[in-house]
Parts: C-alpha cells; structure tokens; sequence
C-alpha cells in the first residue's frame, strides 16, 4: 500500500474550508492508501479517523507567524523523520517546502484560491503569497486546483498544465443533523420556530460579503430574523462595522457553528441561504448548503457560476448591494419558486460533487504519479 502525506491541514477534525477537503479526501481514500496527516494539536485528532496516522504540532503563536512555524517543523519531521510515497500539498502557501520534499518524494500541489486576493493580508504577507505560487507551479510534479477559472489562469500566466478537480461533499441525512446543537448557538432573543435568513462563514472577513447582505436588508427594510455565523474575532474593525451596519435590522450573532451536522442543521431550517462572498476557490460552504436543498442567493463570482447555473441558483451582481436587494425582495415574494431552485441545486450536488467520485480523480491521480 502506497504511502501518502496530507501537508497543509491545519485543524484535524476539521473547522471548515481547506481542511474539509482534505478531510474528505481522507476519509475517502484511507483503505487505499497508507495515510499520514499533519495538523495543529487536537485531542480529537488522534483517533478522528481509524487507520490514519496523525502528526500533531503545537500553534505556539497565532496567526500566521504559527501557521508557518508549526508548517516548518511538520516539514522537517516529514523530510528526516517519516518515509512514505508521496506528498500532497493542500494550499499554495505549504508549497514554500515543496523543493525540499522534491528531493525525496513526489509531490502533487493543489491550489484553493489566489491568497493575495484577500484584504485578510497585509502587503509582505501578499508578496509571499505571490512568490509561493511560482514555487507551485515549479516544483510539483503534478499541479491542481479545486477552480476552474484559476486553474485556466494558471494555465495562461505560466503556461503550465494545471488540473481543475473539483471539490464535493459526503452526503449527510437529515436524520443526521443535529437540531439540539443547532439551536445551542442561538441567544434566548432568538426564536427557531420564527423564519430567519442566514449567513455563513468560517471567519467574518470583508471579502465574505456579509456587510452587502446587511446593507441589502436595510433597503428592504427586513424586519425578520437575520442569523450571522462565522469567527468573531478575525477582524475586530470589521466586527464593528457589521454591527453598525445591523441597527434597525433583527440580527443575531452566533459565532462560528460547528461540527458539521449542527450547522447543516441550521441550513436546513433557514429560509433562504445568502452568499455574497467577493471571492473564493470553489466554496465547500456553497456545496453543503446546496446538499441541504435550501434556497441560495450568490454573488455572480466566477467560481461560483462554474458550480452552479441561474436555475439552482439566484445571483445577484457581486458587491451591489442595490441587485442584491432586488433579488431578495424577489426571493422572500416568491417561496415556491426558490424552493424548486434549491431543489434543483441540491440534485445537482449529489450528481456532480460526490467526494466518492471525486475522490477516485485524485486515486487515479496519485497511482499515475507514482509510476
């Protein structure tokens, strides 16, 4: 059995985003290949899933000065103290140590979005993001990327032959969410038996839309109940703004729901899913929603439209909050409608984005690098 190292996973169970792919690509994958995965400390993570070897670091500082330390010492126990088959890089910024690994082993990188996009990063952190993506492109032996409009940008700014594998989902029963956990985050104001909207994220960042959303409602003047979930601590000024932005408007801050089961279960009785985000890869968080069968309205983003066309989802122009009102008013005048749209979005999920096909892209992919 042929010997993989999952590089790039910071939380291990998962936290959302990049480690959910990872984390499903895993569980996908574990009976085919002999699996090591590195991730930040976890009492969890041990024994999270059977069969897989867990390399567990300290984050001694936050952010991303920790991310990189504890990313240089996996590096060095991965170089001088593990042996397997091959690496996979998950996110271009782990890639800074594919040279090194290029001298042992064979190395597949897969790209989740262009990092230097985000207002998250300050002008170095930027710059790192640019350089670590020339060292993707030239130092893995195989090139991916989980969006089709980066990965054809790729293609055209270094003339490389980078593979658009999209990311998916494990299917989830209803009976499986977990209604108790769900209604755990919500303050005693809130009511789960009253109709809400919702907002998703793991970190509430600018780029997310959320502030769009809000000014949105407040030209609508919406007097429902508004859930916001996502890390409250990511960016404090941006915080601010939001709440500034809510006055007048009935919303409710939740923080960031999780495991997976609770927050679907909050999807699930939502009545529409908003998704303004200005930016993504391919978003995990828009394929679960989607396999819950709730209504979403997006932003008009590339990626986004590459998921999903106009008959499972409504979009709206990205960052005009002036659209996204329109559309709003249309989809809160309109439930039959936009429960057929979602229903529409939720079996094109399951057709298209099952991790269990999905996974066998990369099996294939890993047995051909490998000679």
């Amino acid at each position: 059995m042929k010997k993989i190292a999952f590089f790039g996973v910071k939380t291990f169970p998962s936290r959302g985003g990049t480690d959910r792919v990872a984390e499903n690509l895993i569980l996908q994958l574990k009976d085919q290949f002999d699996i090591t995965v590195y991730c930040f400390k976890d009492p969890a993570a041990q024994n999270h899933i059977p069969g897989v070897r867990v390399k567990q670091y300290t984050q001694w500082v936050p952010g991303a000065a920790g991310s990189f330390i504890y990313f240089f010492f996996s590096a060095i126990d991965l170089f001088f103290f593990n042996t397997v088959d091959l690496v996979h890089l998950h996110k271009t910024e782990s890639t800074f140590f594919a040279p090194l690994f290029k001298l042992r082993y064979k190395v597949v990188s897969t790209s989740h979005e262009a990092q230097y996009k985000s207002d998250k990063w300050n002008w170095f952190a930027r710059q790192f993001f640019h350089l670590v993506e020339h060292i993707y492109i030239r130092y893995s032996d195989v090139c991916t990327c989980i969006s089709n409009p980066l990965s054809e940008y790729y293609h055209k700014k270094y003339n490389r032959e980078v593979r658009f594998i999209p990311n998916g989902i494990n299917q989830i029963k209803p009976e499986e969410f977990n209604i108790a956990g769900a209604k755990s985050f919500l303050p005693k104001e809130a009511d789960w038996n009253a109709p809400f909207l919702l907002f998703a994220a793991r970190r509430l960042m600018s780029i997310k839309g959320c502030h769009t959303m809000l000014e949105a409602l407040q030209k609508i003047n919406y007097q429902g109940q508004i859930f916001i979930t996502g890390d409250l601590h990511t960016s404090e000024d941006y915080l601010v703004l939001l709440k500034k932005l809510s006055v007048g408007l009935n919303v409710f801050f939740l923080g960031f729901v999780n495991p997976l089961p609770t927050l679907l279960a909050l999807i699930d009785k939502a009545e529409l899913f908003i998704f303004p985000s200005e930016t993504e890869g391919m978003s995990i968080m828009l394929l679960e929603v989607a396999s819950v069968g709730t209504p979403i309205v997006a932003s008009d983003i590339p990626e986004n439209k590459q998921v999903f066309n106009e008959s499972e989802v409504l979009f709206f122009r990205t960052k005009d909050s002036v659209d996204l009102a329109e559309k709003l008013k249309f989809a809160l005048a309109n439930p039959q409608e936009m429960n057929k749209i979602g229903l529409n979005c939720q079996g094109r999920v399951f057709s298209d984005y099952q991790w269990s096909n999905i996974a066998k892209l990369y099996a294939k992919l890993y047995h051909d690098v490998l000679g």
